[in-house]
């Protein structure tokens, strides 16, 4: 069987970029361990709903802009409803308490992953009025469909109710 020598270059360069490929892979996970998402806080998920920096679930003003405490579960966001301000910081505070969560506000650059155990943190300025959808983007059962909340940026913050 005689192969022509175009065919034998992109053989060639197949497997070339292929152990390039994996290559690049393995010193990645060598050199960049994965590691706990956020600051690495530490939260028990049974005993959640006790704990005092989740106790105030919902959006709390501050001087700088707003703080929101959320807790993801099966196939909610607690509270599923924020009015934040806009044009200040706002730090979300939230952790789950069952399952892999995503945590995605649409049409903006925020998207957390929330894992059983740990606190994950991130601030985010809105820069308009409106209303963002969050939506869960890691599958987390049969009902992730169904999983999604809404951010309301301009309106006045309150705290939500569970």
């Amino acid at each position: 069987m005689k192969i022509d020598l175009y065919e034998r270059i992109w053989m060639g360069l197949g497997v070339v970029l292929i152990v390039v490929f994996l290559g690049i892979m393995i010193v990645m996970n060598a050199a960049h361990a994965i590691q706990p998402p956020s600051h690495i806080e530490t939260v028990d998920p049974k005993t959640i709903w006790d704990d005092p920096r989740f106790a105030d679930l919902g959006v709390t003003l501050t001087p700088e802009g707003a703080k929101v405490e959320l807790v993801a579960q099966m196939y909610a966001f607690l509270p599923a409803e924020l009015e934040v301000p806009v044009g200040k910081p706002v730090t979300f505070r939230m952790s789950s308490a069952d399952v892999v969560h995503g945590f995605e506000i649409v049409g903006t650059n925020a998207n957390a992953t929330l894992i059983p155990g740990y606190v994950t943190e991130f601030t985010i300025t809105f820069p308009r009025k409106g209303e963002y959808l969050i939506v869960c983007n890691e599958f987390c059962g049969i009902g992730h469909h169904g999983m999604f909340g809404k951010v309301i940026a301009g309106g006045e913050p309150h705290e939500a109710s569970e």
